[in-house]
């Protein structure tokens, strides 16, 4: 059996050893050997996993008793596909950073954020959800300050901004819940319980939607997320793209429908409209993009706006589809921007204008980018494909010309990624692309990896969609109940 208080504690203390960790290649190792550890001790939860409806391997003791504060933790079929995510990417991105001589502090904040997230997913007291998401946000705010690109400074404050706003607001939520529970408690089940009439419901779901929109981020509340993954480091890029928007996803998922399903049934439209536009918006403007990381970037948005949707059409086939295309978003996007480094890093730019050939001389890292691509445009037999198709389906039981638009993204998503590969990878070798060398070692190994987790999922999705299943069921079924 897995325990999750050493799950949780052992990126804390692996931080605080490498913040004192002077030489680039010690700190790499102890990195990469404490996140390996790491997923190690997530196979237990994985292999011990009952896939029903119940909260399982849960840990509970009295935080701050005077305030009703417990720090109460557990996992059912909607957290474990995050908690396995998280630990899953996080060696691939620090063995991503190898390429660049980052020091113990850079590796420290990395481990820091990981426990941040894994108390996001687990946590089952509001009270400890908001410390995991306030955790969660420091530490990125300084890998991009530190080490981001020349406008780092002002994107990076406008990140922050944008995302404590957000925080606020759900933390002057989360205290209006906890008054109002008799027990005086802040436990999930308590807020479930509550009894809140519609004019409550309706600015707690604002509360909450607003702090998990800029998270994820949807169309409105979106213009902070290009700049920042253009001028964050890659690694810190794959942290915010790979697993990070997903609290804001999984926030929905847990906390705002169940809490609020009357401020969801006057709201949710609206939310399930906007989510809808910025699949379009964010891929007419990723069309138009020569920097591939910032074309990456707005793909981003698009792909998430139609995971957005199909949570809010809340259905099983949407939110199953939400579940398992978080994991495979996850693992292409965090590809998608190791490719765009080796290239950048190569090349010295990241304008596409200027690329091209680079099949002829790295062949090798044309096919495991094309892996890639075909995964993130949902090629049948490829990971993104199930996904999407949940999805959709979700979004078509909410109203068919939803589903029309919400469609888009596999049209417009197949014309822009497709146009970048070319452009990347095909045509004739110019004087900027003639000595590019082909990947290997580590860069190989990461990209091999993600390659076969984007086919073997599009290929057999079914163990991971089991996970999530009955629980997604089974919380649609009371959340269903309350709104008839």
């Amino acid at each position: 059996m897995g325990n999750l208080f050493i799950l949780l504690l052992l990126p804390v203390l692996g931080a605080i050893v490498l913040a004192f960790v002077k030489q680039a290649k010690t700190a790499q190792r102890l990195a990469l050997l404490i996140s390996l550890v790491s997923l190690g001790l997530t196979i237990p939860f994985v292999l011990n996993f009952v896939p029903d409806a119940s909260m399982q391997f849960e840990q509970r003791f009295a935080w701050i008793p005077a305030l009703g504060i417990h720090f109460h933790v557990g996992i059912d079929g909607i957290s474990l596909p995050l908690v396995l995510l998280t630990n899953g990417l996080i060696p691939l991105i620090i063995l991503s950073a190898f390429s660049h001589a980052y020091k113990g502090g850079f590796y420290a904040l990395i481990l820091f954020m990981q426990t941040g997230l894994l108390l996001v997913f687990t946590a089952l007291d509001a009270f400890a959800f908001y410390v995991g998401w306030e955790i969660a946000l420091i530490p990125i705010y300084f890998i991009c300050a530190l080490w981001g690109g020349e406008n780092r400074i002002r994107v990076n404050l406008k990140f922050f901004i944008y995302t404590f706003l957000g925080s606020l607001l759900m933390l002057a939520a989360i205290i209006y819940l906890h008054l109002q529970v008799p027990s005086g408690d802040y436990e999930l089940a308590s807020f479930y319980s509550l009894a809140l009439d519609a004019a409550t419901q309706r600015w707690i779901f604002w509360a909450f939607f607003l702090a998990f929109a800029i998270k994820m981020p949807i169309f409105l509340f979106h213009t902070w997320q290009p700049d920042t993954y253009t001028e964050a480091p890659t690694a810190g890029t794959m942290l915010l793209a790979g697993i990070m928007l997903k609290m804001g996803i999984y926030g929905v998922i847990r906390w705002l429908i169940p809490i609020a399903p009357l401020g969801v049934a006057a709201y949710g439209q609206l939310a399930l409209i906007l989510c809808l536009i910025g699949v379009v918006y964010a891929s007419i403007i990723a069309f138009k993009q020569q920097d591939v990381k910032r074309l990456v970037a707005y793909s981003s948005i698009a792909h998430v706006g139609l995971i957005g949707a199909g949570v809010f059409a809340w259905n099983v086939q949407g939110v199953q589809g939400a579940m398992i295309q978080m994991i495979n978003h996850g693992i292409s996007v965090v590809g998608l921007f190791f490719v765009l480094d080796i290239v950048a890093r190569q090349l010295g730019t990241r304008e596409m204008h200027v690329m091209g050939g680079i099949a002829k001389t790295a062949p090798a890292l044309a096919i495991l980018f094309l892996v890639i691509v075909m995964g993130a445009v949902g090629l049948p037999l490829t990971n993104g494909f199930v996904g999407e198709f949940l999805l959709l389906m979700g979004v078509y039981q909410y109203g068919i010309w939803y589903a029309v638009f919400g469609g888009l993204t596999l049209i417009l998503g197949a014309v822009y990624m497709l146009r970048m590969y070319q452009k990347v990878m095909l045509g004739d070798v110019n004087p900027q692309t003639a000595g590019f060398v082909d990947v290997k070692g580590t860069e190989w190994l990461i990209l091999a990896v993600i390659a076969l987790l984007v086919i073997g999922i599009g290929i057999y999705p079914k163990p991971l969609l089991h996970i999530s299943e009955a629980a997604v069921t089974e919380l649609i079924g009371k959340v269903s109940l309350i709104n008839n």
